[in-house]
Parts: C-alpha cells; structure tokens; sequence
C-alpha cells in the first residue's frame, strides 16, 4: 500500500488541525520537525472539518488548510466537510 502524507508549517493552529488529522486517522503517523509537522498514513488520510471545528472550537473551511500547507502526496479529493488524500490507482 502506498503512503500518502501532508506537512504543514508548524503553529499554533496547525497543532489543533494536527490533532484532529490524528483522531479522525489512528494508524497515521506524525513526523515533527523543528519547523514542520507531517502526518504519514498508507493508502488514505482525511481530514475532517467537523473534527478540526471542534478541536479549534470555531467553524473552520477546510481552504484555510492551504495557508499553512507545505507540501502533500496523494491525488486529493475534497468537499465542504471533508479533504482525503489517497492514491487512485
């Protein structure tokens, strides 16, 4: 199974987007650099924009995602409630 993975900048916002990515995908894994955080996971990650809402405690878009977006692997499908990233093969 392939990974897919994402990298954020590493702030304050981001960390409660990371813990909502980590609820929503228990078997990913989270790689933390100094200036970064990347979650891992095979075959299909989602982020979910109930799950981020409640660990912000406000309403979030999931566009928002993108401002602190360093990078990502996988073919990305997305709607108003929910971003996956998994590879179509």
């Amino acid at each position: 199974m392939s990974t897919v993975f994402i990298a954020f900048q590493r702030t304050d916002e981001v960390r409660a987007i990371v813990e909502a990515i980590m609820q929503d995908n228990p078997s990913a894994q989270l790689d933390e650099q100094p200036g970064m955080v990347k979650v891992n996971a095979a075959g299909r990650l989602v982020v979910k924009r109930a799950t981020v809402e409640e660990k912000l405690g406000r309403d979030f878009d999931l566009q928002e995602m993108h401002v602190h977006l360093i990078t990502l692997s996988g073919n990305i499908d997305e709607d108003d409630d929910q971003f996956v990233l998994a590879w179509k093969h």
